[in-house]
């Protein structure tokens, strides 16, 4: 069979990569049903707030090497726009200056989740990982790795409700981080679905597409699993980590 005969119709590629958030995503996680159904000690909905921390602080980085590799205009004013979604724009706070109000929120010390010295050791390999994965891949598979923000809308709406229904010490204030997502990552995935069914013009790139979200999934899901063991299963944070 021929590489232009194997390629997927782009409907179908996409189908693949909703598929793999509807088995992957890591709202499935047993850590976020217990943090959604509001099953979790405030030490323990800090401990992820805390380590999620370092993933939102990281992302600026990682859509700046990829930056800094984009070969057109449109692509780079795409990734500019996210850099301000994230780090803001002098004026407006970005994502990373709204999770750490959350933090602030949640009662934590703000330069002592700055300071990242309470980050499980997983959370740090996982995000650095990603990092890692966008500045060395290839820009296609960069930009599908981004793709896991076609699942976050259902994931947020459950996150905020479930969370001010089952915890007292959270409002509405301390989770506005998650209110401007609701509109900023359906755009960004309009943009980045656009292009990856566009530029995988071989199976082998479609493959490479689908391998980049998969990728995605898993480092998602590896931090939970730190948190799950750390802090809800028996046992006790490694030295050096966040203890509530």
């Amino acid at each position: 069979m021929s590489d232009a005969a194997a390629l997927l119709a782009p409907e179908e590629l996409e189908a693949r990569l909703r598929a793999i958030g509807a088995e992957r995503y890591h709202s499935l996680h047993p850590f976020h049903r217990l943090l959604h159904d509001g099953k979790l000690s405030r030490g323990q909905v800090q401990a992820w707030a805390l380590n999620r921390y370092y993933y939102q602080a990281r992302i600026p980085a990682k859509d700046a090497t990829l930056l800094a590799r984009l070969p057109t205009p449109a692509l780079r004013r795409e990734w500019r726009r996210r850099l301000v979604d994230h780090d803001g724009d002098g004026g407006r706070p970005g994502g990373v200056e709204r999770w750490l109000a959350l933090t602030d929120g949640l009662g934590l010390d703000r330069g002592y989740v700055t300071s990242l010295a309470g980050l499980l050791p997983a959370t740090r390999f996982a995000v650095d990982a990603y990092v890692d994965f966008v500045r060395d891949r290839s820009v296609l598979e960069a930009v599908a790795s981004s793709l896991t923000e076609m699942f976050s809308p259902a994931i947020i709406s459950e996150r905020v409700s479930g969370m001010l229904r089952g915890y007292p010490f959270v409002d509405a204030a301390t989770l506005a981080y998650f209110t401007p997502r609701l509109t900023q990552a359906p755009q960004d995935v309009a943009f980045a679905l656009d292009y990856v069914k566009a530029e995988a013009r071989t199976r082998a790139a479609q493959e490479s597409v689908l391998a980049a979200l998969r990728f995605k999934c898993d480092l998602l899901w590896a931090q939970l699993d730190a948190l799950h063991h750390a802090y809800v299963v028996p046992g006790a944070p490694p030295p050096g980590a966040f203890r509530p």
